[in-house]
């Protein structure tokens, strides 16, 4: 079952009694850890039971799943929008957006960049409209904002040689590829389009693993961040409290294995059976909570933050492509307990890095002034280990716990309270440094 688990999610909502066992073992895990005590007497058939009845009043508002595009999305709210297309070094075209101005006119000089995280995209930043969306907070405020794609994501599916649907070659990446090659590749467009000599960077998730890679190993990079901020930030992972990499990690080279003899690189992907499967579970009223609560279980809970209802919206979404690759390299950070690079096994080992064990990332040599704004509920990124990181950190600015005992992972970007929670701090931020 364990294996079947790590291969695909699809089982836990296909299979309502295994789920339902499953839910059970989460129950005693989340109980089991003295942290999540007082978090854990809401169980999870609790979460199921009060979000159900809010199902019966709003699942016709967003009944069907989402499938509007980016451009569509900013350009229902009537935002200027701009898009571009760059290759990296290593072939992959990924595509970016820009929003130059919001409807304030507002025009201060300052450029940011914002990068998603695992199983998302730039629409993260823009899904929920004006009043959600950071992006959208961020061009108000007078800033100019692009936001990056990364490699096999729905928008960045294209290679210059390599067929994602074909060819298994193009999805043997990382997101020790991302830092090496797509994100300074799209800092250098943002600079070169723009004619800044320095931006602002956001991450999330994901999308601060890679710049701390791409700072640790191209360092010349650092002099090209203003700022650099890190939201629910990953790089050591040997505490996180996910049920759902916890149970993965300890088989992750088998599940590798697994993946590659079945031709599965691409880990669940955005088009095919599994995501018809999983799309119309997500558009009925109970499908919609078993979707709520696999996010719950990859990466913490907060019932009050995300609505039952715009479940299916996030899901016409998610996931947005990657590879099978980044979350088996996660699993090895759990595994390891160092932030350290993709571990091919020995023999391969020796051939990539001349050395049996993967060489670790070195933080030393980030200089970018750095924040981090991390949560005491995520259970990707436990307090412990940005705790860590952030003693690593040569130049750290600011090391922010936000306030709210049950702040989640993806509250981030999809909560309802992300505005004045976050995006109020990030303003701060931008605006001292």
């Amino acid at each position: 079952m364990r294996l079947i688990f790590g291969i695909t999610f699809v089982t836990i909502f296909v299979d309502f009694g295994v789920k339902s066992n499953f839910i059970n073992d989460i129950e005693k895990f989340v109980k089991s850890d003295q942290q999540y005590q007082e978090i854990a007497e809401k169980s999870f058939k609790q979460v199921i039971e009060e979000q159900g009845k809010d199902i019966v009043s709003q699942a016709f508002e967003f009944g069907e799943i989402s499938t509007e595009r980016l451009p569509e999305i900013v350009n229902r709210y009537g935002y200027p929008l701009e898009s571009y297309y760059v290759t990296t070094e290593d072939g992959y075209i990924l595509n970016i957006f820009r929003i130059p101005y919001g409807k304030t006119g507002k025009k201060i000089g300052k450029v940011v960049l914002l990068q998603h995280g695992l199983f998302l995209a730039s629409t993260d930043y823009v899904l929920f409209g004006p009043q959600q969306g950071l992006a959208y907070i961020l061009a108000d405020n007078g800033y100019d904002v692009w936001m990056m794609n990364c490699r096999g994501n729905i928008y960045s599916r294209n290679h210059t040689t390599f067929d994602p649907d074909k060819d298994k070659e193009f999805w043997m990446y990382s997101w020790h590829e991302i830092g090496i090659y797509d994100t300074p590749r799209a800092i250098d467009f943002v600079l070169e389009k723009t004619g800044n000599k320095t931006l602002y960077h956001i991450g999330h998730s994901q999308g601060t693993t890679a710049f701390y890679v791409m700072a640790s190993m191209k360092p010349e990079y650092n002099e090209k961040i203003e700022h650099h901020i890190s939201l629910a930030p990953i790089a050591f992972m040997q505490h996180l409290y996910s049920p759902v990499m916890r149970i993965m990690s300890p088989s992750a080279f088998l599940i590798g294995e697994t993946m590659d003899s079945l031709g599965q690189f691409e880990f669940i992907p955005n088009k095919g059976p599994l995501k018809d499967i999983m799309s119309g579970l997500c558009s009925e009223s109970l499908g919609t909570v078993l979707c709520k609560n696999f996010l719950f279980l990859a990466a913490g809970f907060t019932p009050n933050q995300i609505n039952a209802s715009a479940m299916p919206i996030i899901f016409g979404h998610y996931p947005a492509g990657e590879s099978t690759r980044q979350v088996l390299h996660y699993c090895q950070e759990y595994n390891s307990g160092k932030f350290a690079q993709y571990d091919f096994g020995l023999i391969k080992n020796m051939a990539t890095y001349k050395r049996i064990s993967p060489p670790e990332y070195d933080l030393s040599q980030i200089s970018t002034p750095i924040s981090i704004i991390y949560s005491s509920n995520d259970w990707l990124s436990a307090t412990i280990d940005v705790e860590k990181l952030a003693k690593m950190l040569p130049n750290l600015k600011l090391d922010y716990l936000v306030p709210i005992p049950t702040w989640s992972h993806l509250d981030f970007v999809f909560g309802n309270d992300a505005p004045s929670v976050i995006y109020t701090k990030v303003l701060e931020i931008l605006s001292t440094y």
